[in-house]
């Protein structure tokens, strides 16, 4: 009678979510655990919640590792939000100000 049984590499022993392994069979007819990584999550539109894209997929730790120019876009708000919700950000600042600027010469020819 073969026994398959099979224990945990590293210290921690609890079925939890950064500890999820595969069984394997090796070479040699051993039966051990391969640790899987955890899945990776693209990043997110900060407004809209759409994936961002020029920005890889991967883990934090991965992510601290890779230069400033691989993490985001060279765009104001890049790597952060996507370029339809920066663009309806700046169009809203200016009609904003554009708003006052009116406001302001309305009120100047009612004094008048």
């Amino acid at each position: 009678m073969v026994l398959n049984r099979v224990t945990y590499r590293r210290r921690l022993s609890y079925n939890t979510k950064s500890n999820k392994v595969l069984l394997t069979k090796t070479p040699g007819g051993k039966l051990v655990f391969h640790y899987s990584t955890k899945k990776t999550k693209v990043s997110k539109c900060g407004d809209c919640k759409r994936p961002l894209r020029g920005v890889p997929a991967v883990r934090p730790t991965k992510l601290a590792g890779l230069s400033k120019r691989v993490k985001g876009v060279s765009r104001t708000y890049g790597g952060s939000k996507c370029s339809g919700c920066v663009r309806s950000r700046i169009i809203r600042a200016f009609l904003i100000e554009e708003q006052k600027i009116v406001a302001r010469v309305l009120k100047a020819q009612t004094k008048k």
